[in-house]
């Protein structure tokens, strides 16, 4: 009677539906999932084909828009010599930088022109724009990357601090002091730091990176770089740091912390090896979501410092209606944003195997 019992059991295991060979071997093992790497490059392919149609409706926008503003692109290349120039003259002008041709055709023609390596003439900065973009992307690189970098590590270290004290004196004053900073324009914050480090006690440049009439140098760009800088980070550090808060909160009431707990684990050997790996992650996430905002911020804090980046140029190209500059800067900053973006959900595919993002 057992014997029997026992070949009915061994004949169901056998038969059962989902497992394999390798299963009855004896191992008991799940059928191993796709390596986190393999999953990161797949999303990062999806993103990229995307990228490509976005880039191309952005592009397209961009000069549907330009096409449809009220300004006239002549005006604003002849500037004052517009009411003495001949009409023979605003024509052979108009020639020659395309203003007279369609918008779709102009569009066109870019495109080609930039697969070609051209990326056209700038009016605004008397120059090509491969010329304006490689003198100033330097500038724009190294104070967004800096920026970037401190306002990460001050929300990650400042959200995990508080997170773990919620409700303290500490906590609510940082809280309240986010949420404040996070409702200020760019633009005041850097009024307020030239009015009183600039203005005021006189520490600091009030704009540019040297002198008038010196040559760049170490020194001066570190000098006049610091309200800039200062900023621009104050203005991306609220919404991260707030994230990362919320994440810690989160976290230090799972289970998974609750039991490391209870085995004894408390102070910074919880927050290091249970409590960050895990909030981290929101954080990351919102790292490429919030290019634009740091796009947007650097545009502003650059006009206001007059720091000589690419975000100046493209505000001088859309006033000026310079559209080969403002073609080019805004298509690049639309990548940009999706490559950001992209980048910080594969980041987040390849640290956590939970998250379930295909595209």
């Amino acid at each position: 009677m057992a014997t029997d019992l026992m070949t009915s059991l061994a004949s169901s295991v056998r038969s059962a539906p989902g497992i394999d060979a390798d299963d009855r071997s004896g191992a008991g093992r799940p059928r191993r999932p796709d390596s986190r790497l393999r999953r990161a490059g797949r999303l990062l392919l999806r993103r990229a084909l995307l990228m490509i149609l976005t880039t191309i409706l952005v592009s397209l926008g961009i000069f549907a828009v330009a096409a449809a503003s009220p300004f006239d692109p002549l005006t604003a290349h002849l500037g004052d010599n517009y009411q003495s120039a001949t009409p023979a003259q605003r024509e052979a002008i108009a020639a020659a930088y395309d203003l007279d041709q369609h918008w779709l055709s102009a569009w066109w023609n870019w495109w080609g022109a930039v697969l070609r390596g051209d990326l056209g003439w700038s009016s605004t900065q008397g120059q090509s724009v491969g010329d304006v973009i490689s003198q100033r992307l330097p500038f724009t690189v190294g104070m967004s990357s800096a920026a970037l970098l401190s306002a990460a590590l001050i929300a990650v270290v400042g959200g995990a601090l508080i997170g773990m004290r919620r409700g303290g004196l500490v906590d609510r004053a940082c809280t309240a002091l986010a949420a404040m900073l996070a409702a200020t324009p760019p633009f005041v914050v850097s009024l307020v730091l030239v009015s009183v480090f600039a203005v005021t006690l006189g520490w600091f440049p009030t704009s540019g990176a040297r002198r008038p009439g010196d040559a760049y140098s170490l020194d001066g760009l570190l000098t006049h770089a610091v309200l800039p800088y200062l900023a621009l980070t104050v203005s991306m550090v609220p919404w991260l740091l707030l994230t990362m808060r919320a994440a810690v909160v989160d976290a230090t009431a799972s289970d998974a912390v609750r039991a490391a707990r209870a085995r004894g684990v408390d102070g910074w050997a919880l927050l290091r090896g249970h409590v960050i790996p895990v909030s981290v992650l929101p954080t990351l996430a919102l790292l490429g979501t919030r290019l634009p905002e740091l796009i947007a911020g650097a545009a502003i804090v650059e006009a206001v410092f007059g720091w000589p980046g690419l975000a100046e140029a493209l505000v001088d190209s859309a006033v000026a209606l310079d559209f080969s500059l403002l073609a080019a800067l805004a298509v690049g900053s639309a990548v940009l944003v999706l490559l950001g973006s992209a980048v910080s959900d594969a980041a987040a595919v390849w640290t956590d195997p939970r998250i379930g993002l295909t595209a």
